[in-house]
């Protein structure tokens, strides 16, 4: 059976990797994010790795404009494999100048867009469903120049072990991969060896899973 997998904050970056990874496959992968453009591009980009793409243009932190794209795409694909949730939000102010509002909007990004992204694909996931996401070491070594990633991929790393807890009984389990290192354009931190890495969590054995994998490079 043809895997469907869903991307949220689709990229050329590490999630761009994934799509390619999955669509030598044969895999249809659908693709949301913010930037029709960019869309377009990773679309043709999985069409010539061999799979298939579906499109659709979402700002990840409007829950209602969200669900329903993600429950358009899930309908016309059937079925549901793979959900990949990849958005953060950048934003270089420390504590001091750090607003909580600011805050909370990039959380909303980072952390409360999976629970949207997660609860509309949900009825469409059966066991040996999974979803990851791509963690950062700003969890737990986070810069101070930009205060709000690493609470974002703290709360990430968080929700995704609940995530996990929650849904292991029906046979769809969760894993965030924290990236131990800079994304880079070559070496091991280059986009298409990390998802290589969150493809391997991914594929982790059921009965040795764990929900957070670090990827040291």
């Amino acid at each position: 059976m043809t895997r469907n997998v869903l991307i949220a904050g689709a990229g050329p970056g590490v999630s761009g990797s994934l799509a390619r990874l999955y669509a030598a496959e044969g895999a249809t992968v659908g693709l949301l994010g913010a930037d029709q453009g960019v869309l377009a591009t990773l679309a043709d980009q999985v069409e010539a790795a061999g799979g298939s793409a579906e499109t659709a243009v979402a700002d990840l932190t409007d829950d209602v404009a969200t669900r329903a794209a993600v429950t358009r795409m899930a309908e016309k694909l059937g079925h549901v494999d793979v959900l990949h949730f990849n958005p953060s939000a950048y934003r270089e102010k420390d504590p001091l100048s750090l607003s909580p509002d600011e805050l909370l909007e990039d959380v909303r990004l980072g952390v409360g867009a999976l629970l949207t992204f997660l609860q509309a694909a949900r009825p469409f996931m059966g066991p040996g469903g999974r979803l990851s996401a791509t963690g950062s070491m700003a969890a737990d070594k986070p810069w101070f120049g930009a205060a709000s990633l690493g609470v974002q991929k703290a709360g990430l790393q968080n929700l995704v072990r609940s995530i996990d807890a929650a849904l292991a009984g029906d046979g769809i389990r969760a894993v965030s991969v924290t990236v131990r290192g800079m994304l880079a354009k070559e070496g091991p931190f280059a986009p298409d060896n990390v998802a290589k890495a969150l493809r391997a969590a991914i594929d982790q054995d059921e009965s040795d899973w764990r929900p957070e994998i670090a990827y040291e490079g």
